[in-house]
């Protein structure tokens, strides 16, 4: 069934929903549906669902497809679509799409250059070091405090802004959890195409040059991959890669020699918190495709498929191995022809020695060639944050590898991969030291590192570097559980020796007030962007990637506020709030939030980041920002 199909079939169900309007407890059927069937995960602070108010700025649409054929499928697969309807009604109100705007807000000239890529994939240059030089970024600590905003964009109905850009001479390529893939002016934000996707893009864009064509790669979260024409917005291929019903594209895709390396995760993480659901079946992989035609080369697949383990006195089923989710971009080794990945833990029993692991794959054929294991027996799903019957005996602290591996050089010219933790460790290899199927370390930094279970902490979307310094954003919330030391905060390490060289806490800039369950992110979310949002955030940590320029790293916050730090010391040198209300140059008002998942992406004196993030009860938000050296 295509997707064209799918949204006929919601736009039905939202006609229905209109009917029922006539009947006055259409939105009490709503609310009492959601407390019963989705209110476990969306008012559960800890969990990755985005709270109620946050939905309330999302479209009936999408929401409507997010039930039907998405993410919430598992949870919603009780429902009628009527009762779906109603689900959507009470969460979206009234809210329905209106892409007027887009043809208001068309370029005078839509001609892109694609030849001089700035920052382009997710690792914006070569072995994911996300590091731009500073001929290219135009940014230096003599003039990072005339950086100032040169426009906004604002993405309608939509509480989530986390899909990073690809910047060139003249465009910015960018995509949106509404599905729209755009080609923006990069001085003035004017649109130079739009490109419609099936679903939610989540992971980053990559640019590509394949037979003097341009190819702008991504995936969706209903696991398809697309290549699109970079100069026209035509789509030229479009490839399922779902293994599962819960299989999604959260990570974002590598491309090397014709060929695009895809990252596969589960949201099965999720399901596993409803006490009825058979956990679990699902694993991680990665795909690599044709470049040209989308047609699959090989697979590498986290676990052997799944088998029934047990059945307890309820009759609930338990399957496994499950999980081994891939959520980071691979990172390529031309040298040793090698693909490098970090993987997550296991859903269920039993555990495997590929989870929570550095994995190292041919790029031609998908064998393994070594892994490093970075925590064992780690087996954890969302089912233990309420302890529910799928969470496992002797659960796991949920300890992914879930940012980049790293490919850099040493003081001594040579080649090590670095690699950072949930748990808040980092660890160097020596790509050429393994022996069998195991990899080499050469030196594990522990200093930020926690052994116990907490909500999100250690490194997350992707560290940085320049030089010989890595630098490592934490994103440790602070919240009282035994045993536990939040460091949230910025760290620089000595890669020869993984020693620290400066440390740059952050802090909470304003005073809570009431308890703890009232601050987690918004207490409300307003109706109108002019309204300000909730005065302080819970959230502060860093979270988001890292990118570093000569002299300067910047790294976002979950409070909203981005960091330019002196490589030198860690003393900060500007800094912007971007959790307010902003005016889009596409005249549409939107809001800022939280800055968590893409990183700054930088060149030529200008820098773009979104700031927007409704997941574990942080910021919603909804703009992409750009500045522009004065």
């Amino acid at each position: 069934m295509k997707l064209q199909h799918f949204a006929a079939a919601a736009l039905l169900c939202f006609s229905q929903a209109q009917a029922l309007d006539q009947a006055p407890d259409i939105k009490v059927v709503g609310k009492q549906l959601f407390e019963q069937h989705c209110a476990t995960c969306h008012e559960n602070a800890n969990s990755k669902a985005p709270r109620r108010e946050a939905l309330a700025t999302v479209s009936f649409e999408n929401i409507m497809l997010s039930l039907e054929f998405g993410r919430m499928q598992p949870q919603a697969a009780g429902l009628d679509k009527l009762q779906k309807a109603a689900v959507a009604k009470y969460l979206a109100a009234d809210n329905k799409v209106d892409e007027s705007w887009i043809e208001a807000s068309r370029c005078e000239s839509s001609s892109i250059n694609t030849s001089d890529v700035l920052s382009d994939g997710w690792g914006l240059t070569s072995g994911n070091r996300r590091y731009v030089p500073a001929d290219k970024s135009g940014i230096s600590r003599d003039n990072v405090e005339s950086l100032k905003l040169k426009w906004s964009f604002v993405y309608p109905q939509v509480s989530d802004a986390r899909s990073q850009p690809v910047l060139t001479k003249d465009t910015v390529f960018v995509g949106s959890k509404s599905g729209n893939v755009f080609a923006l002016d990069k001085h003035k934000g004017c649109v130079k195409w739009r490109y419609k996707a099936d679903s939610s893009i989540r992971s980053a864009l990559v640019l590509g040059q394949q037979d003097g064509q341009s190819l702008l790669f991504f995936g969706d979260t209903l696991s398809s991959a697309y290549a699109l024409d970079a100069q026209s917005g035509q789509l030229l291929w479009k490839k399922s890669l779902s293994l599962f019903p819960t299989s999604v594209i959260t990570g974002s895709p590598t491309f090397h020699d014709n060929t695009l390396y895809v990252p596969i995760s589960s949201y099965e993480i999720a399901a596993a918190g409803m006490a009825q659901y058979p956990c679990c079946r699902s694993h991680g992989a990665v795909i690599a495709l044709d470049a040209n035609t989308g047609e699959q080369r090989w697979v590498w697949h986290g676990t052997a498929n799944a088998t029934l383990q047990a059945k307890d006195e309820n009759g609930r089923m338990r399957f496994g191995p499950s999980g081994v989710s891939v959520w980071s971009t691979p990172t390529v080794d031309v040298k040793r022809g090698l693909l490098y990945f970090g993987t997550a833990e296991n859903l269920s029993r039993p555990a495997t020695d590929t989870s929570d692991a550095v994995v190292a794959i041919g790029l031609d054929d998908g064998k393994l060639r070594w892994k490093y294991q970075g925590l064992k027996d780690d087996v954890w799903n969302s089912g233990c944050l309420s302890n529910g019957p799928n969470c496992p005996e002797n659960a796991g602290p949920d300890f992914d590898f879930g940012a980049s591996v790293i490919l850099t050089q040493n003081a001594q010219g040579r080649d090590v991969l670095l690699a950072g933790q949930k748990s808040g460790a980092v660890f160097a290899f020596d790509p050429d030291g393994y022996k069998g199927l195991q990899g080499k370390l050469l030196w594990k930094n522990t200093d930020t590192m926690n052994s116990v279970y907490s909500p999100n902490p250690g490194v997350h979307w992707g560290m940085a570097v320049e030089g010989q310094k890595l630098f490592v954003p934490i994103a440790d919330s602070t919240r009282p559980f035994p045993g536990y030391t939040p460091r949230p905060g910025l760290y620089a390490l000595d890669i020869n020796t993984g020693k620290n060289l400066w440390s740059s806490p952050v802090k909470r800039s304003c005073e809570l007030s009431g308890t703890l369950s009232e601050n987690y992110g918004l207490k409300a979310i307003r109706e109108k962007a002019s309204v300000e949002q909730s005065a302080c955030s819970f959230h502060f940590s860093l979270s988001s990637a890292a990118t570093a320029t000569d002299g300067l790293v910047f790294a976002g916050g979950l409070d909203g506020i981005l960091r330019a730090y002196d490589t030198r010391d860690g003393s900060i040198v500007w800094q912007t709030q971007t959790a307010q209300a902003f005016k889009g140059v596409n005249g549409i008002d939107g809001h800022g939030g939280s800055i968590d998942v893409d990183g700054a992406v930088i060149g030529e004196g200008m820098l773009f980041i979104h700031s927007g993030y409704s997941m574990f009860g942080q910021l919603p938000g909804n703009v992409l920002l750009g500045y522009e050296i004065d």
